[in-house]
């Protein structure tokens, strides 16, 4: 088992409490992801930048995306 490094906090309760610390590893990725790569022309571009939108500033909301406060 990895050791893990832990830190000591205050709890909203003013308990001291042991937490977990960061548990990830620093770099960066072998390769970068670009979105436009992915993208065939420029329709596809419009369609992916058209549905975030929807998702974040839209206020009619299908299914899973629908939020209870606006982003």
């Amino acid at each position: 088992m990895a050791e893990y490094c832990t830190e000591e906090k205050v709890a909203f309760n003013g308990k001291r409490v042991e937490i977990l610390g960061p548990t990830f590893e620093e770099g960066k990725p072998g390769t970068p992801m670009n979105w436009r790569n992915k993208l065939r022309n420029r329709e596809e571009m419009l369609a992916y930048l058209k549905t975030g939108e929807r998702y974040w500033f839209n206020d009619e909301w299908f299914g899973s995306e629908k939020r209870k406060t606006k982003a």
